[in-house]
């Protein structure tokens, strides 16, 4: 696709700023669609399917290309995690990979009897240098109330758990709401998943047992993000969330 888009605009002799005017972004971004470090959105290639009258050319290959991405959506999602200026993250029964302590990944994956726990472990530290970048990305997460009073790795660890939480949330960039049991039946229930925000538009990525699956098509990674305010309908205020996250650590002591 990045090579169709530089050979469209070169054959027809323009300029990255005159392409770019087809598909409203300015030359600087044409410039990284061309290189393949942004992607086309279905808008995009239908404007320039519209241009250069091709007969839907650019929207059959934007198909092709989300069917056709690594089938290790895990490690996809990963990519997607590293460049997001925004990460909308629900969880039903783990602290967020991206928030968890060393002692607290290591307890997960011994339980999960991986064969290599040390190196796992590592990889997902490594992931959360992503909020090191500047500017960090906005952070709003929501937890399920098992999250923070399952007592992962026993209480001392997890209670070292939840104040890096706490710690890891509090600035202006984040936003962190418990959904309490009380609530009863919600549609979180299904299971936890999260919405990707990237320059190119929202992808959302649900977890499953084995792997996950990442969700490329615009139409449907919006449904995940009406989901997320569903949800959030019966969270916890902030301040609430946190007081309750507070009582659970003095619980475990």
């Amino acid at each position: 696709m990045a090579y169709d888009l530089r050979f469209y605009r070169t054959r027809a002799r323009m300029s990255g700023e005159k392409f770019g005017k087809i598909i409203g972004v300015v030359r600087s971004t044409v410039s990284r669609l061309e290189s393949g470090e942004l992607r086309l959105d279905e808008k995009q290639a239908a404007a320039l399917d519209q241009h250069f009258a091709t007969s839907g050319h650019f929207l059959r290959l934007l198909t092709y290309a989300k069917l056709g991405h690594d089938p290790d959506w895990f490690k996809e999602h990963v990519s997607y995690e590293a460049r997001a200026f925004l990460l909308k993250i629900y969880e039903l029964a783990l602290i967020p990979g991206l928030l968890q302590t060393e002692e607290y990944a290591r307890a997960c994956f011994e339980a999960a009897g991986v064969e290599d726990v040390d190196a796992q472990v590592a990889a997902r530290l490594a992931r959360q240098k992503t909020l090191e970048r500047s500017p960090r990305p906005l952070l709003w997460i929501l937890l399920s109330q098992n999250v923070i009073e399952w007592p992962v790795g026993g209480p001392e660890v997890m209670r070292r758990q939840l104040g890096h939480l706490l710690d890891a949330t509090r600035g202006s960039d984040a936003i962190l709401r418990v959904v309490p049991r009380t609530t009863g039946a919600t549609i979180g229930l299904d299971g936890a998943f999260k919405i990707l925000s990237v320059a190119e538009g929202d992808v959302a990525y649900t977890e499953a047992h084995g792997g996950g699956r990442l969700i490329l098509a615009t139409q449907e990674a919006r449904q995940f993000g009406i989901r997320w305010d569903r949800i959030g309908g019966n969270a916890l205020p902030k301040d609430a969330s946190r007081s309750m996250i507070e009582q659970v650590m003095e619980d475990m002591r």
